[in-house]
């Protein structure tokens, strides 16, 4: 008689633990998609108006005058025009996790904007204001607007691994004006991949090659932006390469004046 109602007792412990382990998941879920954007977008819009500032009080600057990253402060703002006009996020000097809870990171040890070498951010895709959530999405091509004090960098995504045989720049596109396959030794420099998270080497000035293949000044312009892979797991990485393909200096006299590649979908 006792075995029938110890059994009961245990499946109802059991289902009771399910139903706690499932709200602890939906309360977790919960905290990553939403709570963490609304702390993001407060850190987001901080880093914009205190990078607004810098720039107005330093007045108009030469194109050549370096950038000068501070540790965890914004130096740059990166649009993305297939995600809509209002895609700008403000990008933080270095990659921690307080810094990349505000927004996108440059790994410090990579160039600058419009330098020879590599321009590289990380982002996160999910939570965090997930800035780098439809990298997927972005096709060979595509405008990665960088926008400095002194300049505005327009990159286009290189073209994939399946387009760079071949290569007609999708059908004569007005957009594809400067991109093409890198070749040797940037065969791994494609729009884009997924790599394991131990590949730091799609940092380096020459992805996926070692440090030092080719000199600085002999260096292709490059962009690449990195983040999870796939969504809601860290297993792997998401890369998006892309190339300079023009530069506009701003123009003090008309500082309304916008590349025409952020009117781009």
């Amino acid at each position: 008689m006792h075995r029938p109602a110890r059994g009961r007792f245990a499946v109802q412990v059991f289902g009771e633990l399910l139903i706690t382990v499932g709200l602890v998941v939906l309360l977790f879920v919960f905290y990553t998609l939403h709570v963490t954007d609304l702390f993001t977008a407060r850190q987001q819009a901080e880093a914009g108006r205190e990078l607004q500032q810098r720039w107005q009080e330093r007045g108009p600057q030469p194109i050549t005058e370096p950038v000068v990253p501070v540790a965890g402060e914004g130096f740059a703002q990166l649009h993305i025009p297939r995600f809509g006009p209002d895609y700008r996020f403000t990008v933080l000097e270095g990659t921690d996790q307080d810094t990349l809870a505000a927004g996108p990171g440059h790994y410090a040890s990579t160039a600058l904007p419009g330098e020879r070498g590599n321009f590289a951010v990380a982002g996160h895709r999910i939570g965090r204001g997930a800035p780098f959530n439809d990298l997927d999405e972005l096709e060979s091509c595509d405008a990665l607007v960088v926008e400095t004090v002194a300049a505005w960098y327009v990159y286009r995504v290189l073209p994939m691994a399946d387009e760079a045989i071949g290569w007609t720049g999708r059908g004569g596109d007005p957009r594809c004006a400067g991109v093409a396959p890198i070749g040797p030794p940037y065969d791994a420099a494609v729009g884009r991949r997924v790599v394991d998270p131990s590949s730091g080497e799609v940092i380096h000035p020459v992805p996926g090659a070692p440090l030092g293949v080719l000199p600085p000044d002999r260096r292709t312009r490059l962009i690449t932006l990195t983040t999870c892979h796939p969504e809601f797991s860290a297993a792997q990485r998401l890369i998006v390469h892309g190339v300079l393909a023009a530069q506009y200096p701003k123009d003090a006299a008309h500082p309304e004046l916008r590349p025409p590649e952020l009117e781009e979908r």
